[in-house]
């Protein structure tokens, strides 16, 4: 199958590899892609996506998959499709869901999805009355797509209140925060989970956990994500059923009310409050970097996932996972996450070790490559992913596999998992 990969992460990287590693032969394109992609396809310079549409119709692409959140925002699923072509991702109407914060809650208020008590508004005394409500930590959210990074913890009344006004002034996100949520703290446990859907079915993957903060012990600022593991024993099939119920249901019954069915990834970031889910807010595509955890993971055909999910046949297939275990460490730049940093060369130790080499692998996201070199860009630069059949085990390989990766300034947590631990 010819195969189009948009995006140029971590995530986009781990779709193609899993694909890449199926029994029948598939070939693939990336638009953009990133330096490390090119090994396993053929990266595009196409912006336009009338564009790129036309080079899915010239070449007889036969399936495109939308890895990052803009360009679904931006409405290429229904480019698209209005030119025939099979394509995984939500309309634009559907990408709301991740594209406004404000329509998200709306909605989920609207369905009666478990949510955190909120206000949405674009005036600056509203939010600042309803923060004095709530005890603080209090939760301020810029309205639009910020990269991951559009979510303020405000530790008391003064600190929220200045997120409020640097928001609203475009100080902070620019229009992205020219309108604010700001709700109400929920004290629990964080998980990440994952419903493919085709608008009618879905299936839920294993339950993800990220680790949003820079730093060991969940400090520092947040990131769009340092490292991840799956499946995490802090859920029990009680709990996915009350996601099924409570959350993925209701979401795809209100989305088809709302004309736009939802299909594709509906990544439902939870809060587990005394056992029960509240939700905190939808994204329309892979988390990363729980997509790189999943993939390797999926024992069934990938591709054919993306490929009926998208043609409304979910029902047709079974997906099916490993018994393992996998824990990715994210790899970041030396600047990460407050400015970008200097180019710098990346140096791949040979892996000599067959445990390291059957069951580590390496996903690349920030990097460039120069005359057959391979240079860290900035930011997060790349996942090392391990698997076994504990936790700990998949973990200890996946450091095994960081300590052979070398590059000036990185960085890594070294305690992914510890939850779990």
């Amino acid at each position: 199958m010819k195969i189009l990969i948009l995006g140029s992460g971590g995530r986009e990287y781990s779709i193609a590899r899993a694909i890449k590693n199926e029994q029948e032969e598939h070939e693939l394109f990336f638009q953009p892609g990133n330096g490390a992609t090119n090994n396993l396809g053929t990266n595009l310079n196409i912006k336009d996506y009338d564009e790129l549409a036309q080079f899915a119709i010239d070449n007889k692409i036969e399936l495109t998959i939308v890895g990052p959140e803009a360009p679904l925002v931006d409405g290429v699923v229904d480019i698209f499709k209005e030119k025939g072509l099979t394509i995984f991702g939500p309309s634009k109407e559907a990408a709301q869901l991740e594209g406004s914060k404000v329509y998200m809650k709306n909605f989920l208020a609207k369905y009666n999805i478990p949510t955190a008590r909120y206000i949405e508004t674009a005036s600056i005394e509203d939010a600042f009355k309803f923060t004095m409500t709530l005890t603080a930590p209090i939760v301020v959210k810029a309205d639009g797509l910020c990269g991951g990074k559009g979510v303020i913890i405000a530790q008391n009344h003064d600190e929220a209140k200045i997120a409020i006004s640097e928001m609203l002034s475009g100080k902070s996100f620019g229009d992205a925060g020219l309108k604010v949520i700001v709700e109400e703290f929920l004290d629990g446990y964080e998980l990440s989970m994952f419903a493919v859907c085709d608008g009618d079915d879905y299936i839920l993957l294993p339950a993800a956990q990220d680790h949003k903060r820079l730093l060991n012990n969940d400090e520092g600022p947040n990131t769009g994500g340092m490292g991840a593991y799956a499946p995490t024993p802090l859920v029990d099939e009680e709990l996915y059923q009350k996601v099924r119920d409570r959350v993925i249901a209701p979401t795809l019954d209100g989305m088809k009310k709302e004309n736009a069915p939802f299909e594709g990834v509906l990544f439902i970031g939870i809060m587990v409050v005394n056992g029960e889910p509240i939700t905190l807010e939808f994204n329309v595509r892979f988390g990363d970097p729980e997509c790189e955890i999943l993939m390797p993971l999926m024992t069934s055909s990938v591709s054919d996932m993306f490929l009926k999910a998208s043609t409304n046949r979910l029902s047709e297939i079974k997906v099916e996972f490993s018994k393992q275990f996998a824990v990715g460490v994210v790899m970041a730049s030396g600047n990460y996450p407050y400015s970008s940093s200097t180019p710098a060369e990346i140096i791949l130790d040979d892996v000599k070790h067959a445990e390291i080499e059957e069951n580590t692998h390496i996903s690349f996201a920030g990097v460039s490559m120069q005359d057959g070199v391979l240079y860290a860009d900035g930011g997060r630069v790349l996942v090392c992913v391990g698997v076994g059949d504990t936790i700990k085990e998949a973990r200890n390989r996946a450091y095994l596999r960081c300590g052979q990766v070398h590059f000036v300034g990185k960085k890594i947590r070294t305690d992914i998992a510890y939850q779990a631990l």
